[in-house]
């Protein structure tokens, strides 16, 4: 593919004749790498055409800078990467490139975990995959998932409720004795039973949290931006009168 070519091509002259470029390594580069992925993570929520392509093509500078990197080193080029994934990817289908059958995208994630057990440098234990720098509220959902995968999970989800009660009851309790240690410990496990809650409801609680997220931005900028209207600072503000200008700004994004 032409362009690609023409993006390898802009690479190998950044790298040599850019004195930013020239010195970047793996380890000096990470911090960016982050950041690009969150950026393209908020271009996907607002679903954003024209910010998701950009930010696509930001994430891909660094994963052929990555590459380029190891090829300096004689470690692996953008050729291995692109082999390995697709041989990775071929592995893991064997309902497309072999004789498995599977019906629904459940039996594909289903065979997908029990496939990963087996590769030769697959992960060594169910849950060795899940990244230990993940977020914490998406790292518990994918330990659940895969927990599950292997036949640990709430036969009835219904069931779960009765955890979730169980584990607000129990981080009140140390709330009322004010332990700190374990009123953390408990709100810990709360968070994590409403995690799992919501997994087995087919919620991505990282996606519902964002959303309430914005929400909240959007009503506090109301009540901010009225504040400035009338030269009232927020610290003036009874909590009244900042109550009455969030339902107001939750009655216009109703209507």
């Amino acid at each position: 593919m032409a362009a690609f070519g023409r993006l390898l091509d802009v690479m190998d002259r950044l790298r040599v004749e850019c004195p930013w470029d020239r010195k970047q390594t793996n380890e000096s580069l990470r911090p960016n790498t982050l950041e690009e992925a969150y950026e393209l993570s908020d271009a996907l929520l607002r679903d954003d055409a024209t910010e998701i392509c950009k930010e696509l093509g930001d994430v891909l500078l660094h994963i052929v800078f990555y590459s380029r990197i190891g090829e300096e080193k004689s470690q692996f080029d953008i050729a291995d990467v692109c082999n390995k994934l697709c041989d990775k990817m071929i592995f893991r289908h064997p309902h497309v490139y072999g004789s498995v059958v599977a019906k629904n995208a459940e039996q594909v994630l289903d065979n997908w975990e029990q496939i990963k057990q087996k590769e030769k440098d697959g992960n060594k234990s169910v849950l060795g995959g899940v990244p230990a720098s993940l977020p914490s509220l998406i790292k518990a959902y994918r330990i659940q998932d895969k927990a599950r995968h292997v036949g640990f999970d709430w036969e009835d989800k219904q069931d779960v409720w009765s955890k979730v009660r169980e584990e607000i009851d129990e981080l009140e309790a140390e709330l009322r004795k004010e332990d700190k240690k374990h009123s953390e410990q408990e709100l810990g496990d709360f968070l994590f039973a409403v995690i799992n809650a919501a997994r087995l409801y087919h919620l991505n609680p990282d996606n519902a949290l964002e959303s309430t997220n914005q929400k909240f931005i959007r009503r506090f900028d109301y009540i901010e931006q009225h504040s400035i209207k009338v030269g009232k600072p927020l610290t003036e503000m009874t909590l009244q009168e900042m109550d009455d200008l969030w339902n107001e700004a939750k009655l216009k994004e109703n209507q």
